[in-house]
């Protein structure tokens, strides 16, 4: 099964044999013989590409369980006699400013160096779907004061007040207070209708009765600031993050909204790298149980 899914995410069977460090007539003897087992074909072999067959697409997904279940299983035995290891899927939004995120891994490495830790970057509603089916084990959000995280345990990190990120020599950015009303006069850059990161300041403008225009969706802050840093318009971003941005100007917002960042884990199970990360963030066990 392992060498199957090797060779349906790489397309080949050469790079397959490579990643899972066997030779390539081993590999294919073994998926052959599994085939046979199963009487069905899983890939169509061309001299130019590789690809599943409709069996390949039925297999695949019960043979990633499969092997994720029994690498959890070993990870189970060897947290048994005090030894952490496995996999640490990990997700989180650019903005994240609650928790240092790479000095945290870091840490994190140098004392379960046999965990393999992987990371995710998204939008904050497709990493709470992610928790809740078992992709990633920990993630890392912001949502609005108006949204909680649904489906998922999770940890209330930080709350914070956006701020107005202009150019340099924006007329604005003399100012040091600005208010939503203003601001809608502007041409904004902004995060993609309806994530989370946009929702937020959507609401705030729409609560005070203003209209404005979003003119470019980007869905990664620091070019999101390359933008805005071009004066070719403003934007809104969280406060504690603005810091990290060069380039720019940052100004306080006299109504400006406010964000609540989290971390989420699953609520049904934690592999023993999961709560040892979670420990990291000193939520204990019984934190874990009770959420």
């Amino acid at each position: 099964m392992r060498y199957v899914v090797a060779v349906a995410e790489t397309n080949s069977f050469t790079r397959a044999a490579e990643r899972c460090l066997v030779v390539q007539s081993a590999l294919s003897h073994q998926v052959a013989r599994l085939e046979r087992e199963l009487g069905a074909r899983l890939f169509e072999r061309t001299s130019r590409r590789v690809q599943l067959t409709p069996a390949g697409e039925a297999f695949l997904p019960a043979a990633r369980q499969c092997l994720d279940a029994a690498e959890r299983a070993a990870a189970e035995v060897a947290a048994a006699v005090g030894e952490v290891r496995g996999r640490l899927a990990v997700g989180l939004i650019p903005t994240v400013a609650a928790v240092d995120i790479p000095s945290t891994l870091r840490d994190y490495r140098r004392q379960y160096p046999q965990v393999r830790i992987s990371l995710r970057v998204g939008s904050s509603d497709d990493l709470i779907e992610h928790v809740k089916q078992g992709a990633l084990d920990v993630a890392f959000l912001g949502l609005p004061t108006t949204a909680h995280p649904q489906g998922v345990a999770a940890r209330e990190l930080a709350r914070g007040r956006l701020v107005a990120v202009v150019a340099p020599d924006h007329p604005l950015a003399e100012e040091s207070v600005v208010s939503l009303r203003r601001l809608s006069t502007e041409t904004f850059v902004d995060f993609p209708a309806g994530t989370a990161g946009r929702i937020q300041s959507d609401q705030a403008f729409a609560a005070a009765g203003l209209d404005r225009e979003v003119a470019f969706e980007v869905t990664n802050a620091d070019f999101l600031a390359r933008l805005v840093g071009q004066d070719l318009g403003v934007a809104m971003l969280p406060a504690a993050y603005a810091p990290q941005l060069t380039g720019v100007t940052t100004i306080e917002v006299t109504d400006a909204p406010a964000r609540v960042e989290y971390v989420i884990w699953s609520r049904f199970s934690h592999t023993p790298a999961a709560t040892a990360f979670l420990a990291a963030l000193d939520i204990t066990a019984q934190d874990q149980r009770d959420s």
